[in-house]
């Protein structure tokens, strides 16, 4: 076969003149920090959940005392202490799981947003738009944070690293904690 030498060789017609590419701006809204606005950074949110888990358990105390009481009275009474032991410190498990759930879910939710160790550091809990969350995005956000627990810490490790200073919980919830 041979190639034509002769005539004009056209070349198949090209994509049409189209600007490249840009992302719109407000893709990147959510990521991006927002100047003049502080964040709650790791040590300070560390020492806010410390008094908010103090302030949990001197809530649920006097539900330990009187379960967890239950081994050493049936001891008392001739009964196998363990098994109510065990009860005791079954009941007080759950009560400070869920006290724990409705202490976080039901301040940041509200009109405070935030626990009572992020109000002593002037923190709140809100959307990525600045906004009030629900009940149900900080029930989210709470559960959530049993994921960056169970991950080796490394979701709470998170906000010393992310711009806008949020843990893999606050990525989960869509959330932020605002100085």
């Amino acid at each position: 076969a041979s190639i034509p030498t002769s005539g004009t060789i056209s070349a198949a017609p090209g994509p049409p003149n189209v600007a490249p590419y840009t992302p719109s701006a407000a893709l990147y809204q959510a990521i991006a920090p927002v100047a003049g606005t502080g964040y709650g950074g790791f040590w300070i949110r560390v020492v806010a959940a410390i008094i908010d888990g103090i302030i949990v358990r001197v809530v649920v105390s006097p539900i330990h005392l009187l379960f967890g009481g239950l081994g050493l009275a049936g001891a008392m009474s001739g009964i196998h202490p363990i098994g109510l032991g065990l009860l005791g410190g079954g009941v007080t498990l759950i009560a400070t799981l869920f006290g724990s759930w409705l202490y976080e879910a039901f301040m940041e939710s509200s009109s405070y947003q935030a626990t009572l160790g992020k109000m002593i550091f002037g923190m709140k809990v809100t959307g990525l738009g600045g906004n009030r969350i629900s009940f149900e995005r900080a029930t989210g956000r709470h559960f959530a944070k049993w994921l960056s627990g169970l991950i080796l810490g490394i979701g709470y490790i998170m906000v010393a690293f992310t711009p806008r200073k949020q843990g893999l919980h606050d990525l989960l919830a869509g959330t932020l904690v605002r100085r």
